[in-house]
């Protein structure tokens, strides 16, 4: 199969799921895209880089689709694709034309580069989808927030995909109660690390703290 069938082929995978009429609970809640492979350790997270969006949509219960027909056992799931804004333009309309049709509730786009325009795109094409875009870089910032009166998109700080899916959630959660426990529950768990290095840090005093960590 050539490179083009290939392309072909996973945009007619997408119309038809489009086209297919499954419950909520048998589709993808959320979906993570972004431009090329290369930003997957932004995305992703995990092995010695800063947490991602893999990494807070994993601690929150979500788990991945990899196949629409063999959907997973839990009620919140979420997909991942490598979708080029600009090598790619076709898959970047379909997939944003089809995303509320098969069933996402919000898109999470990460794109590098000065022409970050993968979140974007797809906020305008994907609307009223909310859309939550990532700089993958520093220098993808500008392009990523740059969006016009009228054509809004949420975005969070250079590399910050975390935060994107915390705030995909957030969204969510607006509508499902279990979800909103759970960030609250997260949450919490945070204040109470914050207050465990705070009290041993007094405890302990400065440098012998400092020496144990």
């Amino acid at each position: 199969m050539t490179d083009s069938e290939k392309l072909r082929t996973l945009i007619g995978e997408l119309e038809a799921e489009a086209g297919r009429d499954r419950p909520p609970e048998k589709s993808p809640d959320v979906g993570v895209i972004m431009g090329s492979d290369s930003d997957l350790a932004v995305m992703m997270g995990g092995d010695g880089e800063r947490p991602g969006a893999y990494d807070a949509l994993s601690e929150l219960g979500f788990e991945e689709v990899t196949d629409y027909d063999s959907p997973s056992e839990s009620r919140w799931t979420f997909e991942s694709y490598v979708v080029s804004a600009h090598r790619t333009p076709e898959l970047m309309y379909t997939y944003a034309e089809t995303a509320e049709a098969r069933g996402l509730d919000v898109v999470i786009a990460g794109a590098g580069g000065k022409s970050a325009d993968l979140p974007n795109m797809t906020a305008s094409i994907a609307y009223p989808l909310p859309v939550v875009g990532v700089p993958v870089q520093e220098k993808s910032v500008d392009s990523v927030i740059g969006m016009p009166q009228g054509a809004p998109i949420t975005a969070v700080d250079a590399g910050k995909s975390f935060n994107a899916a915390l705030s995909a959630v957030q969204i969510l959660a607006r509508e499902h109660s279990e979800l909103r426990d759970r960030l609250e529950s997260y949450h919490t768990e945070l204040q109470d690390e914050v207050a465990d290095v705070s009290r041993r840090l007094h405890e302990m005093g400065t440098r012998e703290f400092q020496d144990g960590n």
